[in-house]
């Protein structure tokens, strides 16, 4: 696991971005995997901005997001699908039919599960997946005691996903309680993983996820199960790591590495992150 503090939100999610540009630069046609929320969209507008003014290409791309809401219209304002055609899908020339979201809709929630899960595999898997974490420690709707080795499938979200979530719906009644989600096992098998957290709020989740033991209460603590994972943080995410100063010598050394290499390889192998 490689861990790169940044010294403020707007760098950390910079960071995160240009990390996905890389892949997609050196694999034009690689397979996304997508998150929404407050954190991600950052990440989306600096991949609008490379894609306006560098010209960042994401024609060949194909992307699969993580979860859905069960209910909600695809035109619905609170669902995922909406949020990212609004603020990503429609601003890049990703083509419309290689952009996947689940479907809450969905009349057999069980078949339209398991055959997201077939697309993803006929896709050739997922080459980076973008994942957030909540305060809880979860990945994706992957909430507290959900299966390390779960598949995409229907989750009932927790009362405090519910709160997290409120402020995005004028009623709180209105707020789905349950959604469609790639499982813990579905993430893990993405060649490699871009956890981005920031924000005082995030901290005792991510020291949780990376210091603590592996758990299936903190779901992102499984990603210390996967052979390449990349943790971006801003310096108030970061504040409760009691390993700081070793994960900053750790980046500096591979951001020595990397440059000796000169190389734009991607993904980048990470020989001195043993941690």
């Amino acid at each position: 696991m490689r861990v790169v503090i940044h010294a403020d939100a707007k760098q950390a999610s910079r960071a995160a971005a240009e990390w996905i540009a890389r892949c997609v630069r050196a694999h034009p046609q690689c397979v996304l995997g997508l998150a929404t929320g407050s954190t991600s969209l950052e990440v989306y507008r600096e991949l609008i901005r490379m894609h306006v003014e560098e010209g960042l290409d994401f024609a060949g791309v194909t992307t699969f997001n993580l979860d859905e809401y069960v209910g909600l219209q695809p035109s619905d304002p609170q669902s995922y699908r909406f949020f990212m055609e609004e603020h990503f899908f429609r601003h890049v020339n990703l083509l419309p039919q290689r952009t996947f979201v689940p479907d809450g809709r969905a009349l057999d929630l069980e078949n339209h599960c398991q055959a997201y899960e077939r697309m993803i595999r006929d896709a050739g898997g997922i080459d980076l997946q973008l994942l957030g974490i909540g305060g809880d420690g979860h990945i994706a709707f992957n909430e507290p005691g959900s299966s390390l080795g779960s598949r995409t499938r229907v989750k009932t979200l927790t009362r405090e996903t519910l709160r997290d979530n409120a402020r995005f719906f004028e009623d709180a009644e209105q707020i789905p309680r349950l959604a469609i989600t790639m499982g813990v096992g579905t993430i893990l098998d993405a060649k490699q993983c871009l956890l981005v957290a920031v924000g005082a709020h995030k901290a005792e989740a991510v020291a949780a996820a990376i210091e603590g033991p592996v758990t299936a209460q903190i779901t992102a603590s499984a990603l210390q199960l996967h052979q390449e994972v990349v943790v971006m943080l801003d310096e108030s995410a970061a504040a409760r790591l009691q390993r700081r100063e070793y994960y900053d010598e750790v980046e500096q050394l591979q951001r020595e590495l990397e440059q000796s290499r000169q190389t734009s390889r991607w993904p980048v192998s990470f020989p001195a992150a043993d941690h």
